[in-house]
């Protein structure tokens, strides 16, 4: 016998089902690419370097920069069930006909941002150490990002002197409100 009770379960039950597949399929699905260079606040050029496996913002000359060896990046944006974050993003690159993305892994009990060889994936089923959510620097500059890296909350992709380079780590945030110029990432 129908009973508008039963008719809301079995409505509610649908409805959740419906919700619970699109979470489980939409976790992160390549949406577009953004071809761009990356600048640090002293609009240094981020340049990797496969053969030391590091990377580091430096300056770079117009020359340099239209040979673009190690320097134009590959911004694969992902579509996401939770936009509060971030925009997902990761990082890819190509160097002498060779595809390198970004990823971080714990080395010495540190977190440490690594160049492999290989593809970014085009779905991501859950959680992943290539993702990276873009968020605006601060609320008055537009144009400047910030990437926290989606497995650690209040880590931030930024620059670190060391010695002559101003090498590529991921850095913690010591406050949520804290703006720390080192973070701070341009197109």
């Amino acid at each position: 016998a129908y009973h508008p009770i039963n008719a809301l379960c079995a409505f509610r039950e649908q409805v959740f089902k419906l919700v619970t597949a699109r979470l489980e399929c939409d976790a992160f699905c390549k949406e577009r690419i953004l071809h761009r260079v990356l600048r640090n606040v002293n609009s240094q050029l981020l340049v990797v370097r496969p053969d030391l496996n590091m990377a580091a913002f430096e300056d770079v000359t117009d020359q340099e920069m239209k040979s673009g060896h190690g320097m134009h990046f590959n911004i694969h944006c992902y579509k996401t069930t939770t936009p509060s974050a971030g925009l997902p993003v990761a990082f890819s690159i190509k160097i002498e006909d060779k595809n390198y993305y970004m990823c971080c892994e714990k080395e010495h009990g540190e977190m440490i941002v690594r160049f492999k060889e290989g593809e970014v994936p085009k779905e991501i089923p859950g959680e992943s150490n290539v993702i990276f959510f873009k968020k605006t620097f601060t609320s008055c500059s537009a144009r400047a990002f910030k990437f926290e890296y989606s497995l650690e909350r209040g880590m931030f992709l930024a620059f670190e002197e060391e010695g002559c380079l101003r090498k590529l780590i991921l850095k913690k945030l010591s406050r949520e409100d804290e703006v720390d110029e080192t973070m701070k990432i341009s197109f």
